[in-house]
């Protein structure tokens, strides 16, 4: 129960945050807004404060923004209405949803770096059979404080350093046993492997696994700064790329998109490990939220900044008809993709059991 609070507590914060940058730019350029409501369905409480009526409704799903005369069949021409704005300062009102997401993953991660996270130390935990570092004498407790002269402090940085010396021979491990230094060169054993993007490379291996022991890492205030600009980037960088990677085939759709089953499931796992895992779990939802709703497609804030730049071009707006046309291709793709990614997540995280029950 707490875990279904929590989740949706999270996905109430991130519509609010993207509805409010909506509401805020629309009102702060004049437009009327008639509704802002978080959640669809039968109404929970509901109150009007000059032109705005604020609703709280049942299914804690989605949300909007009801803006006057944004579409053709209600637009009257009044300078109040959504409609009867230049195309900049519409495209400003859709565009600062997303914006506002990514602004909120942004300080999210700030927090993060700032406050401290956990992460392994480069201690060894462990030694695999068959693999250059037990053949060169390691042993579980080893501390391994530089790779090859480059100093390391954390699992991760001594992970990714020796992954990329892939290409050398040896490595020269700087080691502390037991408050003793000692150099230990280890052969390096490169493997193909699939990345994140579900593409093979190879990387080198020497054979250890990290030790169970974590620490709280904090960096300074500017530095998370940097540290939360650059992470952001990075995240977004690598969802277009898995996006295109989808669109042409060469990603499963199954393994890396999911839906708010899944979602639900990730919250569930990232409550037990804590705030800081939570904040960092809510900061990568918000940038994917801004990412999928900046794509070019119809009654998504990409698809309508698309409409804007080719009104833009063609110096009129859509006609009522293809308006209706268009929006309705854009509903149909959201619907079946909506079926395809609550299938796969059912399929993955339920699929043993459902199939043990169709046996029965």
């Amino acid at each position: 129960m707490v875990h279904l609070l929590i989740f949706f507590f999270i996905l109430g914060l991130l519509i609010l945050v993207h509805e409010f940058g909506h509401f805020i730019v629309a009102k702060r350029i004049g437009v009327k807004v008639e509704k802002f409501s978080l959640g669809f369905g039968p109404r929970i409480v509901s109150k009007k404060k000059r032109d705005t009526e604020y609703s709280l409704n049942l299914i804690p799903v989605g949300g909007y923004v009801k803006l006057a005369g944004d579409n053709l069949e209600e637009c009257k021409g009044n300078p109040d209405e959504f409609l009867s704005r230049p195309p900049k300062q519409r495209a400003a009102v859709i565009f600062f949803g997303p914006l506002l997401n990514y602004v909120l993953g942004f300080l999210c991660f700030w927090f993060i770096f700032f406050a401290g996270y956990p992460t392994l130390t480069n201690k060894v935990g462990g030694l695999l059979d068959g693999f250059p570092a037990k053949e060169a004498g390691m042993q579980v407790g080893d501390k391994i404080t530089a790779v090859d002269g480059e100093g390391v402090d954390f699992w991760e940085e001594l992970q990714k350093k020796i992954q990329s010396k892939k290409a050398a021979g040896t490595v020269k491990l700087s080691v502390v046993r037991r408050e003793k230094k000692l150099d230990i060169n280890v052969r390096i054993k490169e493997k193909s492997m699939d990345d994140q993007l579900g593409q093979k490379r190879s990387v080198g291996l020497i054979g250890i696994t990290p030790f169970d022991e974590i620490v709280k890492v904090k960096h300074g205030f500017l530095e998370s700064f940097w540290l939360a600009f650059k992470k952001t980037g990075d995240l977004t960088l690598l969802t277009y790329k898995a996006l295109w990677r989808i669109i042409n085939g060469k990603l499963s759709m199954r393994e890396s998109m999911t839906g708010p089953l899944g979602i639900f499931y990730i919250t569930s796992q990232a409550a037990s490990l804590g705030i800081i895992a939570l904040l960092h779990l809510v900061a990568v939802l918000s940038v994917s939220l801004a990412i999928f709703n900046l794509l070019p497609i119809p009654v998504l804030d990409g698809g309508h900044l698309l409409f804007l730049l080719v009104e833009k071009i063609r110096g009129k707006t859509l006609s009522l008809k293809a308006e209706r046309i268009v929006t309705q291709i854009g509903l149909t793709v959201i619907f079946s993709l909506a079926i395809i990614v609550t299938y796969n997540d059912l399929s993955r995280l339920f699929g043993d059991k459902i199939a043990k029950f169709l046996q029965r």
